[in-house]
């Protein structure tokens, strides 16, 4: 079985759309909601992009697809829950799901793994770091807590929200 993390965004019905997206994720991989590894809930500004405010979390899953699966399946319940399918990168989202790491695969296609917001945006690295705190980063080798703890928290400013599941 692979160990992956999704990060998850919207900023658009932000409660709804993140409700609804735990539970496909949960439905998508045959899971129960509790068997989800979850971050904090997070609200932080638009990044790129002058828009509303967003929600941001990181899921651990632990899952028998192939990378090339999860991806297609990430997109298509991006779909499902409304995401236009020629939406610009820096736009409104209904749902984001982006695939951060498979096992410590690094590869470019389907996907960047790792991705490389892991390091560069405070509403992935700080979830990351909740849920997966001792693992490496598969190019850096340094611990996502560490990455946490080194990284520049006056770029992007992040607060912890109420659940809303």
């Amino acid at each position: 079985m692979a160990q992956i993390y999704i990060s998850l965004g919207s900023n658009v019905e932000r409660e709804q759309n993140v409700k609804q997206g735990l539970i496909s994720l949960a439905k998508a991989f045959d899971l129960s909601f509790e068997q989800l590894t979850l971050s904090s809930l997070f609200e932080c500004e638009a990044i790129g992009f002058n828009g509303p405010d967003f929600y941001n979390m990181v899921i651990g899953i632990k899952c028998r697809h192939s990378v090339e699966q999860v991806a297609t399946m990430l997109r298509e319940i991006e779909f499902f829950h409304g995401r236009d399918h020629n939406a610009k990168k820096f736009s409104p989202r209904t749902l984001d799901l982006d695939l951060l790491l498979y096992d410590n695969l690094v590869i470019d296609q389907p996907a960047q793994l790792p991705r490389d917001e892991i390091t560069k945006n405070a509403f992935v690295l700080w979830p990351l770091s909740q849920v997966a705190p001792k693992l490496a980063h598969p190019i850096l080798n340094n611990c996502y807590e560490k990455l946490w703890q080194d990284y520049n928290k006056n770029t992007q400013q992040l607060s912890i929200v109420a659940n809303c599941w």
